[in-house]
């Protein structure tokens, strides 16, 4: 099984071992573009795998901070409590870069960057850049995906819809 994330059409693509697409959900990707650099708050570009899953069991719309649950649930009231709170809900699938001196080590180590794929509140827009760099999908499917893949799936991030650049 693989993911491939395409950046200009704000869709995660899940592929079978046979190379069949077998999901397709809308995300939401970096409000600044892409990009590798550490502090960029844009999303990172290339080859990764599922460093980690985090959240298993917990309830839909656990807040996390630091990968760990804060015991909150979030709801709207939270959210207007603390407007500015970039929320990570639900479960973490927590990317690690695979290309050595692009997206992972040094000042552009995805996973030092703490780039996740993670759950948002249902308010937030999919289908169009808005996060910090993570990919952000709606819980259900989140859920759903989580459920589905395994650790060290392969996840490839393109900004092109070429699938000549999507990783076979």
């Amino acid at each position: 099984m693989k993911i491939t994330i395409n950046i200009a059409q704000q869709q995660l693509e899940v592929f079978s071992d046979q190379n069949r697409c077998i999901r397709k959900y809308l995300i939401s990707s970096a409000k600044n573009g892409t990009g590798q650099q550490n502090g960029s708050f844009c999303t990172p570009l290339g080859q990764h795998i599922i460093r980690a899953k985090i959240g298993s069991g917990q309830p839909v719309n656990t807040v996390f901070i630091r990968r760990r649950p804060t015991g909150e649930i979030y709801t709207p009231k939270l959210g207007q409590q603390f407007p500015k709170r970039d929320w990570i809900l639900t479960r973490i699938l927590w990317l690690s870069g695979c290309e050595p001196g692009f997206n992972r080590l040094g000042s552009v180590d995805t996973m030092r960057r703490y780039v996740y794929i993670h759950g948002s509140p249902d308010s937030v827009e999919m289908g169009k850049p808005g996060s910090i760099g993570c990919i952000r999908m709606r819980n259900k499917e989140l859920l759903e995906l989580f459920d589905l893949i395994e650790f060290g799936t392969l996840v490839d991030i393109q900004h092109s819809s070429d699938p000549t650049k999507m990783v076979s």
